[in-house]
């Protein structure tokens, strides 16, 4: 009895290597984000932003950036409604057109005096 071939997928061992990650510099993700340096570093010093530390050195792979940038992306404040459910008026919602106006003050700002004494306060010369 023959038994049919078998087509065997290639099966790399687990040793077998594989390309590490490129690492990137404070420098590089900064020149990509459109900060500086300084904020990279800080940011990764604080453990606020994903990093991989080499050493002394903080290294970024391109995962760490693209969790970055996710990180920092501004979301619209207010979702989008259907139109269907904008077009339900709402019963008790005051227009604002009804509101009572409210006077904003209007007096005149005065400045603080100084916290340091002035020098001819004391009586000596300058």
């Amino acid at each position: 009895m023959r038994h049919a071939a078998i087509p065997h997928a290639r099966v790399q061992p687990p040793h077998a290597e594989t390309a590490p990650p490129r690492l990137y510099l404070p420098e590089d993700v900064a020149a990509v984000l459109g900060c500086s340096a300084w904020w990279v570093k800080d940011r990764a010093r604080r453990r606020l932003i994903p990093y991989t530390r080499v050493g002394r050195a903080y290294r970024f792979t391109g995962d760490h950036l693209a969790e970055i940038i996710r990180m920092h992306e501004a979301r619209p404040a207010v979702p989008s409604t259907p139109a269907v459910t904008a077009a339900v008026p709402k019963m008790n919602a005051p227009s604002p057109t009804s509101l009572p106006a409210v006077p904003l003050p209007t007096g005149r700002l005065r400045a603080r005096p100084p916290r340091r004494a002035r020098q001819d306060q004391f009586g000596t010369a300058a």
